[in-house]
């Protein structure tokens, strides 16, 4: 029977073996199995470097248990084929701009485009444990899946969890479908435009989070949370916290095969790791 495991892309690249160290972490860290995955045109070649690369986890974590595996084709195709079972996905990146290695082109942008499951991208220059806090950004309510996770991982890492969130647009509820707009208009006049403004705002934050993350809450009450509306771009706000945070979490919004901006912005940018968790 096959471990729960995480899966870890390599290619005998220093940024490969940066993901690789980020995936081991994270293995020891939800208490699974490893999975390290080469994607060559000849599964001959592939020895050398998975075998350097378990030795690498083993010299570390003699007790983790650690599989190898080389699969034919494309790199995109392997991994997407993999997180199918995988727990998390694990690739490497290098640089605030420039993609390297494993990932080279548009290699980053199309896994992320097609993972089945949660795929972590490991940027920044963070250690792998560093206590710092978990990030999690709502463009929407269909983020429930990337909201639960955040909590799990601000549980799993014993951290903070700040949750950034947009104030304008519309919430819909998975269970029902339903919009949930502004309130009608209250019969009591209120003094000024600015106050109107302030009430607006006050009930859109209100309905992110008894739509978005309450119940969470109630569900993981030891998670610390700071939870945000914010009124200018969320892809910017998310990019300037996330040189504070360990760990930034977002939903994976897909369209016609392509990401959502705010994806693709912390993809290229992002001060620390990022985690991108398919929406239903």
């Amino acid at each position: 029977m096959t471990l729960r495991h995480v899966a870890v892309g390599v290619d005998g690249s220093v940024v490969a073996v940066r993901a690789l160290d980020w995936a081991t972490e994270e293995a020891l860290r939800r208490g699974t199995a490893l999975r390290i995955v080469y994607a060559v045109t000849d599964r001959d070649e592939a020895g050398p470097v998975l075998a350097s690369a378990a030795a690498r986890v083993h010299q570390r974590h003699p007790d983790l248990p650690v599989e190898t595996r080389a699969v034919e084709g494309g790199t995109v195709r392997a991994m997407a084929r993999e997180s199918e079972r995988a727990v998390l996905t694990v690739v490497g990146t290098r640089g605030l701009g420039g993609v390297t290695g494993l990932l080279v082109g548009s290699v980053s942008l199309r896994l992320a485009a097609h993972a089945h499951g949660p795929l972590l991208v490991v940027r920044g220059d963070h250690p792998c444990v560093n206590g710092r806090e978990v990030l999690l950004g709502l463009e929407s309510n269909a983020d429930a899946d990337a909201a639960a996770y955040a909590f799990q991982e601000a549980e799993r890492r014993g951290t903070r969890l700040r949750v950034l969130h947009s104030a304008t647009h519309r919430h819909i509820t998975s269970a029902t479908h339903r919009h949930i707009t502004s309130e009608p208009p209250s019969l009591v006049p209120v003094a000024s435009p600015d106050r109107q403004r302030k009430a607006r705002n006050h009930r859109a934050e209100e309905a992110v989070e008894r739509f978005s993350i309450a119940r969470l809450r109630e569900e993981c009450p030891e998670v610390d949370v700071d939870s945000r509306a914010v009124r200018t771009g969320l892809a910017h706000a998310l990019l300037a916290a996330s040189s504070g945070a360990g760990v930034v979490i977002i939903g994976a919004h897909r369209r016609a095969g392509r990401l959502g901006p705010v994806a693709h912005t912390l993809l290229h940018h992002s001060h620390c790791p990022v985690v991108l968790v398919p929406t239903a």
